[in-house]
């Protein structure tokens, strides 16, 4: 199996439990080795009391990327702690991508830093995840 295939598998059996990203509305668009982009598009019940995205829901797209991401070699992982900076508003009908990328990888401890952005390309949020690798796997492998 390359390690495509592995993060790939990885993603289809963390999605097949995943009932929160799917709730939300997210897909999966990309997923490789230490990389994932989902996205979602900014419907009515996404939206705040401002008529805009809802913080939570941008957070939540971001730390999604960011599990898939650090979920990718078929290793268990969960987030340490994680924080996000918003930069600009998702508005209703807005497709909002998080991308996901693995910046460092030391023993059971990661960072992974997710930029969301819209369909025009200009960024929402700024999301740094911290991982940690704990007992078992997604999937057997043989």
């Amino acid at each position: 199996m390359t390690p495509k295939e592995r993060a790939q598998k990885s993603a289809t059996a963390m999605w097949s439990s995943d009932r929160a990203s799917a709730w939300f509305g997210m897909q999966i668009d990309d997923v490789d080795v230490g990389s994932a982009n989902l996205s979602l598009i900014v419907d009515k019940h996404h939206t705040n009391g401002h008529g805009i995205c809802h913080g939570g829901v941008t957070f939540s797209l971001a730390d999604s990327a960011f599990a898939f991401a650090c979920n990718s070699r078929n290793q268990s992982t969960v987030a340490q702690h994680n924080t996000i900076s918003f930069t600009a508003p998702a508005k209703l009908g807005d497709k909002i991508t998080a991308r996901a990328k693995e910046i460092t990888l030391n023993g059971r401890n990661g960072i992974y830093d997710v930029e969301v952005t819209n369909q025009d390309g200009l960024v929402i949020a700024e999301f740094r995840g911290c991982s940690r690798a704990i007992r078992g796997t997604l999937f057997d492998e043989l």
